[in-house]
């Protein structure tokens, strides 16, 4: 149930929720997910036929890449629980999740039968995680209106990166214009959910700021309820599709720091001020880890190429 500050934040922002959303309906594109998928790369499958990675040849760490986009986006139920529950079924607010939702939902469509198509990914082992995953429902769950609001444009801006990264490294046009349409969705969702903090922070930048802290200092990549989530996540960061520089230096840093300017913000309750000095700290960590990270992945090729002389 929401608080009175929550439902006094809700109306406030009812306004510029409506406004958002008049501008996502007039600048989001229609497209149809059968016009994405070249069906004629598909086959019929015999019961338990085993599958051939080599039928499309791509490295694991990419395998990993759509194992996760996907499953993610078969999780739209439960994020759809938790954003109508804090955001409310009713006004602009309810409008907006029941589109947001009807737009999510052709993102699995569209790569699950591109998959399945190309065989990119064992439709078996797909299915099982597929039936896993959305049995057990495992999402993030913010606490509160403030909180889910930060979270998603976190969030939907993280998979547009993922989604866009994955397309470029398949090497197949068909799949690069899959995994680059689902993308473009996705960054029209977060500059929704953006714009929306952007206005939360004039109206009540205290309580914001100290939800950006917590879902910073919290934040989860989506997908972590899928089975081996930390070894997909490992093959994802050393691929270069996600990884905490890509987090610090397209997120933290442009959205956090840049569009909402916490650093700006004057009038902070003492509490706020706390959280804004903790953020602050931690976006810089999290930098310096990026960078050494970085630093450790380009020493690997060389170190490699040594020891390949030294064999010989």
């Amino acid at each position: 149930m929401l608080g009175e500050t929550d439902l006094a934040l809700l109306h406030e922002l009812a306004p510029e929720a409506e406004r958002l959303l008049e501008r996502h309906l007039a600048t989001a594109q229609e497209w149809f997910p059968h016009e994405y998928v070249p069906w004629s790369r598909g086959r019929d499958f015999e019961p338990g036929e085993e599958w051939d990675p080599q039928v499309y040849p791509i490295p694991d760490s990419v395998r990993s890449a759509l194992f996760v986009n996907l499953l993610t986006e078969d999780n739209l139920p439960y994020y759809f629980r938790t954003i109508e529950r804090l955001l409310g079924a009713d006004g602009p607010w309810g409008e907006w999740v029941r589109r947001w939702t009807a737009e999510e939902g052709r993102h699995a469509m569209v790569i699950r039968d591109y998959l399945t198509v190309t065989e990119a990914l064992d439709p078996i082992e797909l299915e099982r995680g597929r039936m896993q995953q959305v049995s057990h429902g495992v999402t993030p769950e913010p606490p509160n209106q403030a909180e889910v609001m930060v979270y998603v444009a976190l969030q939907e801006l993280a998979t547009r990166i993922s989604h866009r990264a994955t397309g470029k490294v398949l090497e197949d046009p068909a799949g690069y214009k899959v995994m680059a349409r689902v993308a473009a969705d996705e960054n029209l969702h977060f500059l929704f959910y953006r714009d929306l903090v952007s206005a939360a922070l004039k109206a009540d930048p205290s309580t914001m700021v100290i939800a950006i802290e917590r879902q910073v200092r919290d934040f989860q990549m989506p997908g972590t309820g899928i089975a081996g989530f930390t070894q997909h996540a490992q093959a994802i960061a050393k691929a270069g599709i996600y990884d905490v520089r890509i987090h610090h230096e397209q997120i933290l840093v442009p959205v956090v720091l840049r569009d909402w300017g916490v650093t700006e913000l004057e009038n902070l309750s003492a509490e706020a001020e706390q959280a804004r000095d903790a953020l602050v700290r931690r976006i810089d960590r999290i930098g310096k880890a990026g960078r050494r990270m970085a630093e450790r992945m380009a020493e690997r090729p060389a170190a490699a190429d040594e020891s390949v002389v030294a064999a010989g």
